[in-house]
């Protein structure tokens, strides 16, 4: 009976006809269910893959002209590079969009530079290198940008799409590299594409905890599809390919055919008046009036209070000024670190310098505005366990960091540090603590901070105290003056006695503890604040990472100057490796030339032996980068002393 049903269907086709077969034979009901729907599936795969959209063979334009286009609706005034095949449309168009492209030594110095144009202006920074090495080199850079919650797009090239995997110079996967250190990766597929992805990993970079982004450009969707076409072998005329070779057998012309519609999939509706280029809003988290008003309750009750600011509290939307005031309303005693060093001043009443440890271990209300639990405040184990403890971060991972071994936070704040600081500042508005716990910090300041000056009169076994250096540069400098930290044991001394004197004048690694920065923060900080005085003060150890930028600052005209604490040592490691297993083995140095190696670069090279010249040599390095706009390095060469003895290298 089924079986005259269906022949009565297919020669006369109707829904009467249908009802009586499928109920006479539900198997074959239940089948036609089960694969119609995945017949329209794969009828639509099929389509969205024959589908190429409008292509003009002819056609100049590339994708590099929709990747600077983004970037300058965005804001971008700099692109960090080291050239490359891979990428030149994009160099090229940003040039021609009045982005400035700032070419380097090291792709790793591309990255760092971005990081710090990051920092300074709150515009994410952006980097451009190129395929396989190019992207390796980075990964550093852009590891200790994730630690130091710094945005910046990351642009890499790679191999073409129809190439990858099939032994294209420099290809690798790439993605899997950048996933784990990144908040968004993305590879472009298509060159519509380019705009929306652009915009979607930029907000990315700044949204929630701020971070590095990236995204990769096979090489055949940056280039002008002309070119892309004739390197997969076609030969276009004003409708595409000519279909060359019509005797060819049937498999070559298949060939033919796909490499013909994957470079029109590539090219379809790449330009016109659709695209958006706009910038994207980005979120942030922020404190509830229930959290706020918890933390009101606690510092009216504080008889000392302390307060800890970090990096994150510099972020956007809140202006330096305005968490300036926030934090001096607020009148509490502060410690800065990171990237909020120098945010009080030089000599702000509140501001506390020395003795944290003891600090902490006194307070009765903590304020962690911004810091974390991890080794710089010794996991948490420094903190008065009676105390109560306010914390405040955008990151929840950092925001109970350890709590659930060293101490306990009373408030817990996942939000944007600066917006509850100034809440916090009305909140609390007439509040005030016994004079004489600041005026006890204050005394601690006093009293190490002289302890430090005489520790800087004493003779050291060669050359110059570094100590006695110190106190002369910190004397040289003024507010115009912005500072990079890159070395270990010459830096942690100048972390003591050399004081930044504003807002966002202090650029250093952060977190991750990275040696080399410096050439790259430098070469950042100097384009982000031209009318600044940029120093990097190095350790003769880190200087090697980056001395080569050199070259970098002199032909773009850009008088960075460098001072160099030459004691020809890994004077870091050395104070626990020596006297713990007495050998020096990999921790001695040479008193290399390295003012004759600036001099070689392009620089003004001075060697410092003579402590009495000091102040003479330190003027004029800064008088020269001023006139010459060229980059000056000094050779300062100094001896050991104790001052930083047990303190960390691991």
């Amino acid at each position: 009976m089924a079986s005259q049903l269906l022949q009565d269907f297919l020669a006369a086709p109707s829904l009467a006809g249908a009802e009586q077969l499928f109920t006479a034979n539900p198997a074959l009901a239940a089948s036609i269910v089960a694969v119609v729907p995945a017949s329209l599936y794969a009828a639509k795969l099929a389509a969205d893959f024959l589908r190429t959209g409008k292509v003009d063979w002819q056609s100049t334009r590339h994708g590099g002209e929709l990747v600077a286009e983004v970037l300058k609706q965005q804001g971008v005034k700099h692109v960090f590079t080291l050239v490359g095949g891979h990428i030149s449309p994009i160099l090229v168009s940003c040039e021609e969009k009045g982005i400035k492209v700032v070419d380097t030594r090291h792709e790793v110095t591309a990255v760092f530079a971005a990081d710090a144009v990051a920092r300074l202006t709150g515009v994410p920074g952006v980097a451009a290198v190129t395929a396989g090495p190019g992207l390796t080199n980075t990964v550093t850079a852009v590891k200790n940008a994730q630690m130091a919650e710094s945005p910046l797009l990351l642009i890499g090239g790679a191999a073409a799409t129809m190439l990858k995997g099939r032994g294209a110079l420099q290809d690798i996967d790439q993605m899997v590299l950048f996933k784990p250190i990144c908040k968004y990766v993305a590879t472009i597929n298509h060159i519509k594409d380019i705009p929306n992805v652009l915009r979607t990993a930029l907000r990315e970079a700044q949204s929630g905890v701020p971070g590095p982004v990236f995204v990769e450009f096979p090489i055949d969707t940056l280039y002008p599809v002309k070119y892309v076409a004739e390197g997969y072998g076609m030969q276009i005329d004003g409708g595409g390919d000519k279909g060359k070779g019509k005797s060819k057998g049937l498999m070559a012309r298949v060939v033919d055919w796909y490499l013909r519609h994957h470079v029109a999939r590539l090219y379809g509706d790449a330009f016109g008046p659709h695209h958006d280029f706009s910038p994207l809003p980005f979120e942030f988290p922020r404190h509830t009036a229930a959290q706020l008003g918890a933390a009101v309750a606690l510092v009216k009750g504080a008889k000392r209070p302390v307060m800890l600011m970090g990096s994150q509290s510099t972020l956007p939307p809140t202006t330096p000024e305005a968490l300036v005031k926030a934090v001096e309303a607020l009148g509490v005693p502060t410690y800065l670190g990171g990237m909020s060093r120098g945010l009080l001043g030089r000599d702000s009443p509140i501001h506390c310098r020395q003795k944290r440890r003891d600090a902490l271990r006194e307070a009765d209300v903590i304020i962690l505005a911004g810091s974390v639990c991890d080794f710089r405040l010794d996991y948490g184990r420094l903190f008065n366990r009676r105390a109560k403890v306010i914390a405040c971060n955008r990151s929840r991972e950092h925001l109970t960091k350890n709590t659930d071994m060293f101490w306990k936070a009373h408030v817990c704040i996942q939000g944007d540090v600066g917006c509850f600081l100034t809440a916090l500042a009305d909140g609390v508005r007439g509040y005030q603590y016994p004079a004489e716990w600041l005026a006890g910090l204050k005394a601690g300041d006093v009293a190490k901070e002289s302890a430090n000056r005489k520790k800087a009169a004493e003779p050291v076994n060669m050359h110059m105290n570094p100590l006695q250096l110190l106190h002369d540069f910190e004397e040289l400098i003024d507010e115009n003056t912005l500072l990079v930290a890159d070395g270990g044991d010459f830096v942690g001394s100048a972390a003591y006695i050399v004081r930044p004197r504003g807002p966002l004048r202090w650029l250093d690694p952060g977190a991750f503890g990275t040696l080399g920065v410096g050439g790259g923060f430098a070469l950042g900080a100097k384009l982000a604040r031209p009318d600044m005085d940029v120093w990097i003060i190095y350790g003769d150890g880190s200087l090697g990472y980056s001395v080569a930028e050199t070259d970098t600052f002199a032909r773009h005209n850009l008088g960075v100057i460098s001072l160099v604490g030459n004691d020809a040592c890994w004077t870091q490691i050395a104070r626990e490796q020596v006297p713990m297993f007495n050998s020096a083995v990999a921790c001695d140095l040479e008193f290399t030339n390295y003012h004759v190696v600036a001099e070689g670069y392009g620089g003004k090279g001075y060697l410092l032996d003579d402590i009495k010249k000091s102040k003479e040599v330190l003027k004029k390095a800064l008088e020269e980068s001023r006139k010459t706009k060229k980059p000056q390095l000094i050779n300062a060469l100094i001896g050991k002393t104790n001052f930083r003895d047990g303190s960390l290298s691991v």
